[in-house]
């Protein structure tokens, strides 16, 4: 049987293939606050903003590459059990060649009923030929269409499957998100006691989180996915 890793993504995966997501350092997106594209006041404030602004990240993404660090995670999947829990709401590793990924912040390549936005029923997706939703446009249930985008203060359903399946990680792997930033510092103690974690992120973090033994791998994505391939 293939032994399990679980990769928990963040913005620093996508940093090199030049595709933007918030930070948090300055409280901007895209040079626009935050709070105004990225939270449930402000997609009701101005809907029309908010789905603008969406339909320009789309067009960014599109263009998007995966970098080494993404490739590099896919083709373990030849000799290891992969599951990818990403916080970024970019398409990334699945364009890289990654079959199992949970998004725990949403898609930007999907859209939704403002009313009921994890209903199958009425999450659509988009295409680089179809990518602009018109201002107005409603969803099946006559709510306005919204991006399928987990917004700040909202709930994450999809943390919980994420926790199941670090709980049954024989490896678990951080790249480019903060031991500070939940959900990553809670998802790590989901980990059975004894499971190798490494941290790869060129910034410098603490060696270990409570009881659990961090390997850290000081290298942004590419370089660090490099390094640990020769590890294991």
């Amino acid at each position: 049987m293939k032994k399990k890793i679980v990769f928990l993504t963040g913005a620093g995966m996508s940093v090199e293939s030049g595709f933007k997501t918030f930070r948090g350092n300055d409280g901007l997106w895209e040079n626009y606050p935050v709070e105004q594209v990225a939270s449930h006041e402000g997609w009701e404030a101005d809907p029309t903003l908010v789905t603008n602004f969406y339909n320009m990240l789309r067009k960014k993404l599109w263009k998007a590459e995966p970098n080494e660090g993404h490739r590099l995670i896919a083709e373990l999947e030849k000799d290891y059990d992969v599951v990818v829990i990403t916080q970024n709401v970019d398409n990334l590793h699945e364009k890289a060649g990654s079959t199992n990924v949970i998004h725990l912040h949403g898609e930007l390549t999907k859209v939704c009923s403002s009313d009921d936005p994890y209903n199958p029923k009425y999450i659509q997706e988009l295409t680089p030929e179809h990518s602009d939703v018109v201002p107005g446009t409603k969803a099946g249930d006559g709510s306005l269409l919204r991006p399928f985008i987990v917004f700040f203060g909202e709930s994450v359903p999809m943390i919980e499957p994420a926790a199941v399946e670090v709980g049954k990680a024989d490896i678990f792997v951080i790249i480019g998100t903060s031991l500070n930033v939940y959900p990553a510092a809670g998802l790590i103690h989901y980990t059975e006691p004894g499971t190798p974690i490494y941290l790869i992120d060129p910034n410098a973090v603490a060696a270990s989180a409570g009881t659990h033994q961090i390997t850290h791998i000081a290298k942004g994505a590419s370089e660090g996915m490099k390094e640990l391939v020769g590890m294991l």
